[in-house]
């Protein structure tokens, strides 16, 4: 009861603030980088195991997760600057790099911020990626299983919105298609080296 009040009242005092479209487009761009890393993180892993479908061969998956990737980081310049420039809130450019530096709700944008971090040592790691060599940029890319939590728990904690029903689904729905590939990944694994036995 106190959080759904809290939530209104925050909800209010947005709208009196004169600029309540900026946070629609900031939690709603939010919501789709979270449906959006979640499937590139699926095609990630469907990539690894070859588990794509028959019918695509496997450089067409990779290109496909690929190019969502760069869709995802086109977005999420677009959720970073309409947090910050939201009149609302005070967050602050240097806040959006340095985890937990900013005053307002610290845990949730300081997620935020680690989960940015993380982004961009994917993308200017796979930009570098021949120079660095394979072996580099796959230790690096393997943190992509780091900051998918992150950005989840970031959507979470940053929203007041949770009760809405669709936004409930999107959050939730996300994670289980991510932990079903994720254990889809580890089953395999667990399955080569008894089959490799048996032969």
């Amino acid at each position: 009861m106190a959080g759904s009040t809290i939530a209104t009242v925050a909800a209010t005092s947005h709208a009196l603030s004169g600029s309540p479209w900026m946070w629609y487009v900031s939690r709603g761009s939010g919501l789709v980088l979270l449906v959006l890393f979640s499937i590139v993180v699926v095609l990630g892993v469907a990539t690894r195991m070859g588990s794509a479908p028959r019918s695509w061969q496997r450089f067409t998956t990779a290109e496909l997760h690929r190019t969502l990737s760069l869709f995802g980081v086109a977005l999420l310049v677009l959720h970073v600057v309409t947090a910050v420039a939201d009149p609302y809130v005070s967050i602050g450019w240097w806040a959006t790099l340095l985890p937990f530096a900013s005053h307002y709700r610290a845990a949730a944008i300081g997620l935020g911020a680690f989960a940015l971090d993380i982004a961009a040592a994917l993308m200017i790691t796979s930009l570098l990626r021949r120079r660095l060599g394979y072996r580099t940029w796959k230790a690096v890319h393997l943190l992509a299983y780091l900051a998918w939590p992150v950005a989840f728990a970031h959507s979470l904690m940053a929203g007041n919105d949770l009760s809405v029903g669709w936004v409930f689904m999107t959050e939730w729905g996300c994670a289980a298609l991510v932990a079903t590939a994720l254990l889809a990944r580890v089953l395999g694994r667990v399955r080569l080296p008894a089959s490799a036995i048996g032969g």
